[in-house]
């Protein structure tokens, strides 16, 4: 049983994140002709001409309809003020009707959620040099929260997906790594944890999908990636539990990989994309590591 100051804390923790007023883009491009193919950009804060490293930024939600990249735009935002351009993309998500014995909105879409992030990695080289000219595509970093972080970590390892994956990449990503923020990084860890009420399993269509889809979805079976990684996490998590990251990290670690794992004592899972806490500046160094 969750520990009720913990619960209370965690609320608190989202009152803040959730707080901050949406930050408008400097330029909106689309890449494919849903509504949700769209993908925003935000020029770097402070003068500066370029070129500069891109932060593609994936956001969280448990893939479900109701949370969208809105959310997440004062973390773009924040992330702009460092001196980065930022792509804050959107991505179909779950239906907000309950279904697949889910209790709540079910979790993504199978396939059109990997089609989206796929879609939209490809196209952001084209895209950024129409948007957002002082980005300098050969210094891209790919961050997201949560289930964002899923998305993030699969972004990364598309060149390691099965063969005859319509998403797998015949080489590498230009990436200059990953910097995945209490993400959902390792499903079965996930399941067995019920996070965001067995969300991983809504997202690859169900238990009778599983086993099936399981390989071309999780990363923690999607290694070793040879790209840089690092992930972030709270100890104090209680929506995306630190034992997910570790069971990660342990994956990467069988599969002759180091991961990098930073665990910020007293923080739970909002503050990692919170302007307003310390998470958000640490994140941000973790970033600028990878990228300058």
């Amino acid at each position: 049983m969750t520990d009720p100051a913990a619960v209370e804390r965690d609320a608190a923790e989202a009152a803040s994140a959730f707080a901050h007023p949406a930050v408008a883009p400097d330029v909106t491009a689309a890449y494919g002709e849903h509504p949700d193919h769209v993908v925003d950009f935000y020029a770097p804060r402070g003068g500066t001409t370029g070129p500069v490293p891109l932060v593609v930024v994936l956001h969280g939600g448990a893939w479900r309809a109701p949370y969208d990249r809105q959310h997440i735009t004062p973390f773009a935002d924040f992330l702009a003020r460092r001196g980065f351009a930022v792509a804050n993309v959107e991505y179909r998500r779950g239906s907000s009707l309950p279904h697949q014995n889910a209790g709540g909105p079910v979790a993504g879409r199978w396939p059109e959620t990997f089609d989206d992030v796929a879609a939209a990695m490809d196209a952001l080289p084209g895209l950024v040099a129409t948007a957002l000219p002082q980005a300098d595509v050969r210094r891209v970093v790919v961050t997201g929260h949560s289930a964002g972080g899923h998305l993030a970590l699969w972004a990364a390892a598309r060149h390691v997906l099965p063969y005859g994956s319509p998403w797998r990449l015949s080489v590498p990503p230009l990436l200059r790594g990953v910097v995945a923020l209490a993400p959902i990084a390792d499903f079965t860890a996930a399941e067995e944890l019920g996070v965001c009420g067995g969300a991983s399993a809504q997202l690859l269509g169900g238990a009778e999908h599983w086993d099936e889809r399981l390989p071309s979805a999780d990363p923690a079976s999607l290694l070793p990636t040879g790209m840089a990684t690092a992930v972030v996490q709270g100890r104090d998590d209680i929506v995306v539990p630190q034992a997910v990251a570790e069971a990660y990290v342990a994956a990467a670690a069988r599969a002759g990989e180091m991961v990098g794992l930073t665990l910020l004592d007293g923080v739970g899972h909002f503050p990692l994309i919170d302007p307003a806490a310390d998470a958000c500046a640490v994140v941000a160094e973790e970033i600028s590591q990878l990228a300058w």
